[in-house]
């Protein structure tokens, strides 16, 4: 049995922010959570779709940190491209251009020697190559962790309800939390997303931390590890999905704790802090065990009182 398996957009991106810009960088929400997955568990077997186009040297470099790109599609097509700037509020960004391009006819295919993965994990893309995802994803038992977008909740919510009764943890920023949930309380939010289906839910709060939802009304909050200077936020969600997932992976098994959730989240925090430092994954590539340790004792310490 495979330990887990990523699906999701894997794009090209360009991004520009206050200070800089950036172009034809690795993007798209499977590529940013399968190499966060790969500090805790190899390989992370990545299932996606890319273009005629793709710099080869992004797949290289995800190959070189253990992710297994057998569920990797070569299409003929150009790439699932996005084009976006950030303002002096990191939290604002425009969307300039989203080229589509092989994902308008995309249809999820699992190689047969990866369906059986344990942690599957369908990321950021439509509910619809969501579900087929997981129709594709044999194992009897699994731990299926989840992620959506403001879009789909617009667009789809229909299938995206029928998601959220196939997996045990959804995760999902503030604002999309209050938006599916219908309510500007996130407490509540987070109580009625549990309702909808999964066991965990997890509401990212940005550079202000997540919120953790359980079973017998379990709540978990912690703040972001504080950074100094953000480059480009873009895939720190995503980086978080994917540590998380993997992390959970290298655990072993398919029933999970509150605390031992708590802990993978974590650790998805602390992946994510990393991605915000550089452009695309240049950051996130050249991270080390040490300095993910070091930022992990430092959180645990700025949590702490007497």
């Amino acid at each position: 049995m495979s330990n887990i398996i990523i699906g999701g957009t894997i794009a090209i991106d360009n991004v520009s922010t206050p200070n800089a810009e950036a172009k034809n960088l690795l993007g798209g929400s499977a590529a940013y959570a399968s190499l966060a997955a790969s500090y805790y568990t190899k390989p992370a077997h990545l299932v996606g779709v890319v273009g005629h186009d793709y710099p080869e040297e992004h797949l290289e470099m995800l190959e070189s940190h253990g992710v297994d790109l057998s569920g990797v599609e070569r299409s003929d097509s150009e790439s699932f491209t996005w084009t976006g700037e950030y303002h002096e509020n990191m939290n604002d960004r425009t969307t300039h251009r989203v080229g589509l391009n092989v994902l308008e006819s995309w249809k999820v295919q699992v190689p047969d020697e990866i369906a059986d993965s344990r942690i599957v994990v369908p990321a950021n893309m439509s509910p619809d190559n969501q579900i087929e995802m997981l129709d594709q994803c044999t194992a009897a038992e699994k731990f299926v962790v989840a992620d959506t977008m403001d879009l789909w909740i617009e667009i789809a919510n229909e299938r995206l309800h029928e998601v959220l009764q196939r997996i045990d943890l959804l995760v999902i920023n503030e604002s999309e939390a209050r938006d599916f949930a219908g309510t500007s309380n996130l407490i509540l939010a987070g109580e009625i997303l549990l309702e909808k289906g999964p066991r965990y839910v997890v509401i990212k709060l940005g550079e202000f931390g997540a919120i953790l939802f359980g079973p017998d009304n379990a709540i978990f909050k912690f703040h972001a590890w504080p950074l100094r200077e953000i480059v480009d936020p873009t895939g720190a969600g995503d980086t978080f999905l994917g540590a998380m997932a993997g992390y959970l992976a290298d655990l072993g098994g398919v029933d999970f704790s509150f605390a031992q959730i708590r802990d993978a989240i974590l650790r998805g925090s602390i992946l994510a802090s990393f991605t915000c430092e550089d452009f695309s994954t240049r950051r996130l590539e050249t991270v080390t065990e040490q300095e993910i340790q070091q930022r992990l004792d430092g959180l645990k310490a700025m949590s702490q009182w007497d």
